[in-house]
């Protein structure tokens, strides 16, 4: 008998039954996670849950965009989507006649608003961007042209938002639309998305609009939720909320976004070609986020919710930053520390985005949890391992993890590390991205969850990190091709299926301990469960 098969058989068979389960590692721990079953935190934050984006609400016509939509409610459980384009000429809402006679259409909104509530879901409407026969100019920014000029008429925007909002209250009840959110415009403080006259600040511009959409929506239900402003980042909040409160308006909640990057150009780059540089901060999207928390706090309306609306880790749709393996300790980092916000609402769930045209290869470093070839990028199991935590928080001091527990008495744990991957910003995503790699070990962390009831538990353990949930690491080795075929696709799709590395039985003597090899930019699920019978599996765990 070998002794590579004598040590196999005594990691199977000991560890197993024994009262602790240990998979070692050559190093000492240096990383300890600590959780007792009777100090508990309380119900779990569900903001990263709560809300999704999307490109474009014309996009949602399509079969594939609604398979990856569907998917992503049932495994991860968003509530809410916002997308760009609601008011955009290709959904034919608003013309005028030879006379100047506003004539709508709600068919093409009807008919992607009715498969979102069919599934589970609801908009959260983003008021935007201008019809073309409304439109005061032609300043238009995407490759599908959205216009980003106010109204030339308000009567007539006026008019059209009342009767899309009292055609929503007809279609679908009042009780409905009220749980809906409305959100006017969409980065009014950056001049690509919003061109008004010369002699118009930006700012003075966009508070018109606001007065004018948030008085329309409220005339058909004044219990539906309007906010905003929508900004590129963090812009115009107190005076946004002082406006409201000197005229009267309703604002039921702040909204921006929030992106990783450290500056530079812009993402509107159809071929990926611009340098774009991760912020060395690795905590600037929450701290962005959060950043708002004691501005609102002293003026008038103190509990105004903060939705962030996008936030990734870059803006651009061509960087490879967003099918790496990183991405998927980073968003968990994020979303560990932004829990005080209304929503963090992850751009975009599906690569189906065309705000820089139709994508030239199957990984070009779009915004989406799942690429157009329905491969899951280490993002969707970010997220999906967050819906498979339990209800219920256990105290813990490390803040790169969640230890929870659920009502059928089972625990689990999700931890990651995040490193810094690009020198600290000084070397581009372009530069480091579209190279694969190995990742480098980086210790061991230690689990120990006290208190657990005495008995057998099914362990399994699942993983993200490099070539493990990783498509785009083998894609890399690929040579990056344009086209797929269909057994590569399928073979992609199985590097990426969520599977456990390792599953087993373990005895439980009343705590329960672990220790895992790390490596950077890595993350761990652990799934504790009460076992019925003594059955059990093995699978080689990496």
């Amino acid at each position: 008998m070998s002794k590579l098969f004598c040590c196999l058989m005594a990691f199977l068979l000991a560890p197993a039954f024994a009262g602790n389960l240990t998979i070692a590692h050559s190093e000492e721990s240096n990383r300890v996670i600590n959780a007792d079953l009777q100090q508990v935190k309380g119900p779990r934050s569900m903001a990263w849950q709560d809300c999704v984006g999307a490109g474009r609400v014309g996009e949602g016509l399509r079969d594939g965009w609604r398979r990856q939509l569907e998917e992503c409610h049932k495994e991860i459980g968003f509530k809410y989507i916002r997308m760009h384009g609601l008011l955009h000429d290709e959904l034919g809402v608003y013309s005028e006649d030879s006379k100047g006679e506003p004539h709508y259409n709600w068919q093409y909104i009807d008919d992607v608003y009715d498969f979102l509530l069919s599934i589970g879901m609801k908009p959260f409407v983003e008021l935007g961007f201008m019809p073309n026969a409304l439109a005061s100019g032609k300043e238009t920014i995407f490759w599908w042209k959205a216009n980003v000029t106010p109204p030339k008429d308000y009567a007539k925007w006026d008019a059209l938002i009342t009767a899309l909002v009292q055609h929503w209250t007809e279609r679908y009840g009042a009780q409905e639309v009220k749980t809906w959110r409305f959100e006017i415009w969409n980065e009014p403080n950056l001049s690509m998305f919003w061109q008004p006259a010369k002699d118009t600040t930006a700012k003075d511009a966009y508070f018109k609009l606001y007065e004018h959409t948030s008085k329309a929506v409220k005339s058909v239900n004044a219990d539906y939720i309007v906010g905003g402003p929508s900004g590129a980042g963090p812009c115009w909040t107190k005076e946004l909320i002082d406006l409201c409160e000197q005229k009267g308006l309703a604002i039921d909640f702040i909204s921006f976004h929030s992106y990783g990057l450290g500056g530079g150009p812009s993402g509107l780059d159809l071929y990926g070609n611009q340098k774009l540089y991760l912020e060395k901060n690795l905590h600037s999207v929450v701290d962005g986020a959060n950043s708002q928390l004691p501005i609102i706090e002293k003026t008038s309306k103190p509990k105004l919710p903060i939705h962030i609306t996008e936030w990734s880790a870059s803006y651009s749709p061509r960087d490879p930053i967003h099918d790496s393996y990183f991405s998927a300790p980073f968003i968990l980092e994020q979303l560990r520390h932004s829990e005080a916000m209304g929503s963090m609402s992850y751009w975009t769930f599906t690569d189906v985005f065309e705000e820089n045209g139709p994508a030239g290869r199957p990984f070009h470093g779009g915004f989406g949890l799942i690429n157009y070839q329905d491969i899951r990028k280490p993002a969707f199991w970010a997220y999906k391992y967050l819906s498979m935590l339990g209800e219920t928080e256990l105290k813990n001091s490390n803040e790169s993890s969640y230890v929870c527990t659920d009502a059928k008495g089972g625990a689990q744990i999700l931890l990651w590390d995040l490193t810094a991957p690009t020198d600290n910003g000084k070397v581009s995503n372009q530069d480091y991205f579209f190279k694969s790699h190995p990742t480098r070990e980086k210790g061991n962390v230690t689990v120990n969850v006290k208190n657990l009831p005495k008995g057998k538990y099914n362990l399994a353990i699942y993983k993200i990190g490099y070539q493990q949930n990783d498509s785009y690491s083998r894609y890399l080795e690929m040579k990056q091709p344009s086209d797929l075929s269909r057994e590569a696709v399928a073979d992609l799709q199985k590097l990426s299926s969520g599977k456990p590395v390792s599953e087993k039985t373990v005895q439980v003597n009343g705590t329960f301990t672990t220790t895992l090899p790390m490596q950077e930019n890595c993350v761990y699920f652990l799934s504790l469960s009460r076992a019925k019978g003594g059955k059990w599996s093995w699978l080689p765990f990496i």
